[in-house]
């Protein structure tokens, strides 16, 4: 599995689910949109703490952006 894919994943379906454009997550995360298409795309390889401050501007844990598809829907669903 490819980790970088996965959180790119991750964070674009919480994106999405919270009705944000990647702009309006780069304002409120502090990087770049180009940065996030990266990392949406798999093409970026994330720091610890680059997950932590994304998580928190999604509004949850560091977890949930590594979590495996079907870990992360459970964790989502008991928010």
């Amino acid at each position: 599995m490819d980790v970088r894919k996965l959180v790119g994943r991750n964070v674009a379906r919480l994106r999405r689910d919270r009705g944000m454009t990647q702009e309006q997550l780069a304002e409120k995360s502090g990087f770049s949109q180009q940065y996030l298409s990266g990392l949406e795309q798999g093409r970026r390889n994330p720091t610890i703490l680059s997950l932590y401050e994304l998580a928190q501007a999604l509004g949850t844990t560091h977890v949930v952006l590594v979590a495996l598809d079907d870990e992360a829907s459970k964790a989502r669903t008991k928010k």
